[in-house]
């Protein structure tokens, strides 16, 4: 049997969806939201600096995140994020968008 790819491209919008999901946890930069995603999903999904913060910018524009600057736990300059209510209130309802789209998708896979 073939090897999965190991880094699957993300849907559209899902990419948000997991940072706003990690942002739920609490504060965090840039590298900590990538290294929360790549742990959680056991190394499933890879989160490059070229999608990381292009995602992170767009959220920053929607509202749905804010960010100031503090120092790492290694006393570097970074900028953390911080999900807004308006992103809370969005990724509820990305939760539900991208639950329909699984449930579609596994209706198709199902058939004979």
């Amino acid at each position: 049997m073939p090897k999965p790819n190991p880094a699957p491209d993300f849907l559209p919008g899902t990419l948000e969806m997991l940072i706003l999901k990690t942002l739920c946890r609490g504060p965090n930069h840039g590298w900590g939201i990538a290294q929360h995603i790549q742990q959680v999903s056991e190394d499933a999904l890879k989160v490059g600096e070229g999608s990381l913060y292009p995602a992170l910018q767009r959220l920053l524009l929607n509202d749905f995140v804010v960010a100031e600057w503090d120092l790492t736990e290694n006393n570097r300059r970074a900028r953390y994020y911080r999900i807004t209510a308006a992103g809370r209130k969005q990724l509820e309802a990305e939760k539900r968008s991208f639950a329909f789209l699984l449930a579609g998708i596994a209706r198709v896979m199902e058939m004979p």
